[in-house]
């Protein structure tokens, strides 16, 4: 399983010869603006809730590479409107797809589109592959849900929201990673704008001090599992 970082919550998966896009906010983010959303390639999107800085970019590569999205009922609802094909999940809920099982787990966040209006209940997604299980927490507080999440998957990575102000921050990170008893951590969600600048190198020793990795990855580049 290859992961790729495109900047604030998007991601590139890689399962074999299967591509996913998660939560592609690209064209929007000027730390963001040596990535072609035309060279990435899709078989699948995930998206975990309706804010713009999730989903800008899924109607113009879900079009060109004919990618089904993958999210909640409210949001796949949305985008069929635009010819779109969706597989639409709920909480708690699980598929087996060509690359592995997916649930949709709880988020504790909000979710609206641009204009305002419902876009469902936010949420993450626990990706069990072939070899390696993952879980990508979405927008999220730190929530005693996230306990669920290791009596069923035993975890090779969490995904975490680190940046604080909107999400939960590296303090309640480090504490999600206990929930989920997983020690190795990507981290998203961080750096985009003013409100959730951080301290990389106060973040990694935070996260060392209780023997977990943290990893932060440049925009662009990736990590293999």
């Amino acid at each position: 399983m290859k992961i790729t970082f495109y900047g604030h919550a998007s991601l590139g998966i890689q399962i074999k010869d299967i591509h996913i896009v998660v939560d592609p906010f690209i064209t929007g983010n000027p730390k963001a603006e040596h990535i072609d959303i035309h060279e990435i390639k899709a078989d699948y999107i995930l998206v975990t809730h309706a804010h713009q800085d999730h989903i800008l970019d899924v109607e113009a590569i879900a079009k060109r590479t004919r990618a089904t999205v993958v999210t909640n009922y409210e949001i796949a609802n949305y985008f069929s409107n635009f010819g779109i094909e969706c597989h639409p999940m709920n909480h708690g809920g699980k598929w087996s797809f060509e690359f592995g099982m997916v649930k949709y787990v709880n988020a504790i966040h909000t979710s609206s589109f641009p204009d305002g209006s419902y876009g469902g209940q936010p949420g993450g997604f626990v990706i069990e592959g072939e070899d390696e299980n993952i879980y990508i927490a979405g927008d999220t507080a730190l929530t005693f849900d996230m306990k669920l999440i290791p009596m069923h998957t035993k975890l090779d990575l969490a995904i975490l929201p680190i940046g604080d102000n909107f999400t939960m921050g590296i303090d309640d990170a480090v504490l999600a990673s206990n929930f989920l008893a997983c020690d190795t951590i990507l981290g998203y969600h961080y750096d985009t704008f003013g409100y959730i600048e951080i301290d990389h190198q106060m973040a990694k020793k935070k996260f060392l001090e209780h023997n977990k990795n943290l990893i932060l990855l440049e925009i662009g580049d990736a990590i293999d599992l």
